[in-house]
């Protein structure tokens, strides 16, 4: 099936689903075929178009900053999918009775239309990690997508290049303040650059129901187990020691640097093979995570489960 340009009546891409289930990717797309402003001229034709392809109506307000922030990430997502959908841009200020008729109550406000209804929407401006998530739900993304700023800071995070995640970090909470994910983020950068006073401060100042999270609860975690932990020299040092003593100060380390899920299975290994070191610490030190990280995460329920069973 084609699809056809609801200006002109004329084919814009060819074939573009029979593309995407061979190879995932997408074809080469002009900005004019896939992003259209929309007006009371073509909007019959736009919605008349949702029956060959999705459309994804954005209004907007030109003088709103965060309506601007994600008109850039759906003009990128719109040519990256090449034709997978149709961008439908409003002006809700200069097309009032338009933005009425769709049910714009505040901008930005994202709907997206197929076969001539409403699929879903959303109002605000989201992350692009966050578009691209609501997007993936209901068209399949091109397989050759470039990393998304959260995967770059990750990466680079995980390759212990913490100047690069602090940067990309500081770019999204200056764009996002209220998307308080990207400050916690940045406080994991902080604890991997040793800077744990200035982490505490960063997750302090969280709205208290942020500030409770799971993801917050799980960096503060770091925080309070990297003072107890010996460091990275420290546990290099031990060699191949293989005692209780040497196996809980790398479990503990683990634990500091955020890898939960390994540093848990060698606490409770530990248990298992010398319950009595040092006073059951390895059960009260799974305990204190299980604490930090909050009852419901779900490194908790697996490994409480875990514990009760080797208890009884």
């Amino acid at each position: 099936m084609s699809i056809i340009d609801p200006r002109t009546g004329n084919t814009l891409t060819a074939e573009p689903a029979a593309d995407t289930a061979a190879s995932g990717s997408r074809p080469a797309v002009a900005r004019d075929d896939v992003i259209i402003e929309l007006s009371a001229a073509n909007i019959q034709k736009v919605l008349e178009a949702s029956s060959q392809v999705p459309v994804l109506l954005d209004s907007y307000s030109p003088a709103n900053e965060p309506c601007q922030q994600l008109i850039s990430v759906l003009e990128k997502l719109a040519l990256e999918y090449g034709g997978a959908f149709l961008l439908a841009k409003l002006d809700a200020q200069a097309n009032p009775e338009i933005a009425a008729q769709l049910g714009v109550r505040s901008v930005p406000d994202v709907k997206l239309v197929s076969q001539g209804g409403l699929v879903d929407g959303f109002q605000g401006a989201l992350p692009e990690k966050e578009v691209r998530e609501w997007l993936g739900r209901y068209i399949q993304a091109p397989e050759d997508a470039p990393a998304t700023p959260e995967e770059q800071a990750e990466a680079a995070l995980a390759e212990g290049d913490t100047a690069t995640a602090r940067e990309i970090y500081q770019t999204l909470i200056t764009q996002y303040p209220e998307y308080h994910a990207y400050q916690v983020a940045m406080a994991k950068v902080l604890v991997a650059e040793g800077q744990r006073d200035e982490a505490r401060s960063v997750l302090d100042n969280l709205p208290p129901e942020e500030r409770e999270g799971a993801a917050a609860r799980g960096v503060r975690a770091s925080i309070e187990f990297s003072e107890q932990a010996l460091s990275a020299e420290e546990i290099a040092a031990l060699g191949v020691r293989d005692d209780s003593e040497a196996r809980y100060q790398r479990a503990l380390r683990q634990v500091a640097d955020g890898d939960y899920d390994t540093g848990l299975e060698g606490l409770l290994t530990l248990m298992k093979s010398d319950r009595a070191y040092n006073d059951d610490a390895a059960r009260k030190t799974l305990l204190q995570v299980f604490d930090a990280l909050g009852a419901d995460h779900p490194l908790t329920v697996a490994y409480r489960r875990k514990l009760f069973a080797l208890l009884y």
